[in-house]
């Protein structure tokens, strides 16, 4: 059975179809990629998954539950978690006390207690941290950080929850190709060991078509490819999504038609 089976999808706004009967499965230990031209629907999609939005119609099924109709919280608490295309940290507080938080928010479900902060999941924090490569930066306020090592922290905050699946929106915007590639290199190691699933959306292609083990394609809300990454680059109907034309595209022609 996959982690997550997600069932004809559908969401409209307004009379306009932003996701139209998608279905697809994420497997224990996989990096499955989320691509398509702006518009495609990638957004909407993923904010089905985690709660943000309710669907039209259709299932999301994750480790035999439908969490359609929850809350985000509620489907955090079953083990999704979530990074951003921005990073989202507390910069006043430091690279423990975020790691800290998540943990005491996610055991004991109470977000504004701050007395025992200090000690509160200190260990299972700095444990987290040095998964990420954090842990000697553990008491340096996040505000203070190069921008690499605050995604790094969100991974940690992340996966507080022991997270069966990660959602992650464009992980590596915003980082320079060396710390893109340490950041999606370290995020496929925490799957494949901790057999987690993971769906990711990106506009570099060289972390998708290095990284990813199968993609799929949206266009216009509709799902028009899956499969491994060098058979979706060749396939007909991907290339007519993004050029209108029957040619090979390259990683960075997809790249700029992406972002």
């Amino acid at each position: 059975m996959s982690l997550l089976s997600v069932r004809h999808i559908s969401k409209r706004f307004a009379g306009v179809a932003a996701v139209s009967d998608v279905s697809f499965d994420v497997q224990a230990g996989e990096l499955l990629a989320l691509i398509g031209p702006n518009g495609a629907g990638k957004s909407t999609c993923f904010n089905m998954l985690n709660g943000q939005l309710k669907p039209d119609s259709g299932q999301v099924i994750l480790d035999g539950v439908d969490v359609v109709g929850k809350s985000p919280r509620q489907v955090w608490k079953h083990g999704v978690g979530r990074t951003f295309q921005i990073a989202a940290t507390f910069g006043s507080m430091t690279v423990l006390e975020n790691v800290q938080l998540a943990l005491h928010s996610y055991r004991s479900g109470v977000f504004a207690v701050w007395q025992a902060m200090s000690h509160s999941h200190r260990q299972d924090a700095l444990s987290l941290l040095e998964q990420v490569g954090m842990h000697e930066h553990a008491d340096r306020p996040c505000s203070v950080l190069a921008y690499g090592d605050v995604k790094r922290v969100e991974l940690a905050v992340a996966l507080s929850n022991q997270p069966k699946l990660l959602l992650m929106d464009e992980p590596t915007a915003g980082m320079a190709p060396k710390e893109r590639n340490e950041l999606i290199a370290l995020t496929k190691r925490l799957v494949i060991e901790r057999q987690i699933g993971a769906l990711f959306t990106e506009h570099s292609m060289d972390v998708v078509f290095g990284y990813a083990d199968r993609m799929i394609v949206l266009a216009r809300g509709k799902l028009i490819a899956e499969g491994e990454p060098n058979a979706v680059r060749a396939d007909p109907k991907v290339q007519e999504a993004y050029f209108g034309t029957g040619k090979t595209f390259t990683n960075e022609q997809l790249e700029g038609a992406t972002a």
